[in-house]
């Protein structure tokens, strides 16, 4: 195996032989850079969902309120349905055990002034659960509490795009914002995912800004999160059973889909991944295809190198040459083409994917990479396969008798 002249001569016969070598090589390496470009995207699209569902919670569950499009019970149709806090505590009694957060939303839009710098910014009015069905980190500070709702206190928690555009530099932490002519103290800075858009957002107690509003007990939205022991199956049922006994309650036709709104991250879950499994599995089998042909090619190839040194062969055999030796010869040729060309179609496909990077994020694809494992692996399938490929005609070759392999054409 590490016999100087044996390795001499396989660079002799590769430098002799550039157009097989070349051929060979690179079948070995297309069939390499196409796996990990193809595989790199598949990662790429399964990144971009998976960000897509990290905005909100992903078992989050939204209902809104919206206008009937059909009379029912008696009513007439076109009626605006909107939810108040007997309806949150309803659902959240009817829920239990069965939810993780809950919190009810009612949001306007209000000046909001600090300083000389003002601007109309959306206000939230929540609890503090809003904190987790939002995916929001806090960047200083705290959130809204329980204790903030119970006492009706006049505190805020803002986005960190409100601090930058109002307070600008310095700690926000205890200053003093005026909204809508109140005045609100500012106890925490959170971050959230959905960007700039969310961090725009102020928060503040629910109970203050219904006060605000003239002690409404109007809220906009409700926001749940379903037990993350349960399946999505089993959220898209939560779901839909909420949904009818909000329709039963407010009077509203089974048939109405117009009544009430209803987000589930569950059915959308589902129905997202059920798509990108199929493009995942589409993606995998013309990358193992690839792969697949690059071992064919090299096989075929191997068949005609063996088959074009028939008569070396036999002249190696004629001074005495053993059967072993000849079939490593030709392994060892295999096997050095095969790495060599195999890391060339590595290299290139991860500076392609490099290349790549986040170009593609209109076409859905972020971060396209592929982890080293599964390189290795095919790396290591396309070594066994080129071995193989070179081991089976070596082999029959080797057997062949001195003045019959002098013979061939």
């Amino acid at each position: 195996m590490f016999d100087l002249d044996r390795w001499q001569e396989i660079f002799s016969s590769i430098r002799s032989n550039v157009l097989r070598t070349v051929l060979s090589g690179f079948t070995v390496a297309l069939g390499l850079f196409i796996f990990i470009v193809l595989f790199g995207i598949g990662n790429g699209l399964n990144n971009s969902f998976a960000k897509a569902f990290t905005r909100d919670a992903t078992n989050l569950i939204m209902l809104f309120g919206g206008k009937t499009t059909l009379p029912f019970a008696g009513l007439q149709s076109d009626r605006q349905i909107t939810f108040n806090n007997d309806d949150f505590d309803e659902i959240v009694k009817e829920s239990e055990g069965k939810l993780e957060y809950a919190s009810p939303r009612y949001t306007t839009n209000l000046t909001v002034k600090y300083g000389k710098e003002s601007g109309s910014y959306q206000i939230n009015g929540v609890l503090g659960d809003e904190k987790f069905l939002e995916n929001r980190t806090m960047i200083d500070g705290r959130y809204i509490n329980e204790r903030d709702n119970e006492l009706k206190q006049n505190v805020a928690s803002i986005g960190r795009m409100a601090w930058r555009d109002l307070i600008r530099d310095g700690n926000p932490i205890g200053k003093d914002l005026e909204i809508n002519g109140t005045m609100f103290k500012v106890v925490g800075v959170f971050s959230d995912p959905g960007g700039d858009w969310d961090e725009r957002h102020i928060s503040i107690p629910l109970s203050t800004l219904q006060q605000m509003k003239k002690s409404s007990d109007t809220i906009s939205t409700v926001m749940l999160s379903y037990n993350p022991a349960m399946t999505p199956d089993e959220g898209v049922k939560f779901g839909d059973d909420l949904e009818k006994n909000i329709k039963a309650k407010h009077k509203i036709s089974p048939d109405d889909q117009q009544g009430i709104r209803i987000n589930n991250n569950a059915k959308n879950t589902k129905d997202s991944f059920a798509f990108l499994f199929v493009i995942t599995a589409v993606v995998t089998f013309i990358g193992l295809g690839t792969l697949l042909a690059g071992i064919i090619g090299i096989s075929n190839i191997m068949v005609y190198i063996v088959k074009e040194r028939t008569k070396e062969i036999g002249v190696r055999k004629a001074i005495g040459a053993k059967p072993g030796g000849i079939v490593m010869l030709i392994l060892q040729e295999s096997i050095v083409i095969t790495v060599i060309s195999g890391f060339f179609g590595v290299g290139l496909g991860v500076l392609a994917l490099k290349l790549i990077g986040n170009n593609l994020e209109d076409y859905f694809i972020s971060e396209p990479s592929v982890g080293w494992g599964l390189i290795a692996a095919a790396f290591f399938c396309l070594i066994l396969s080129g071995t193989i490929a070179g081991f089976v005609p070596a082999y029959k070759a080797s057997r062949i008798k001195p003045i019959e392999a002098l013979r061939s054409e």
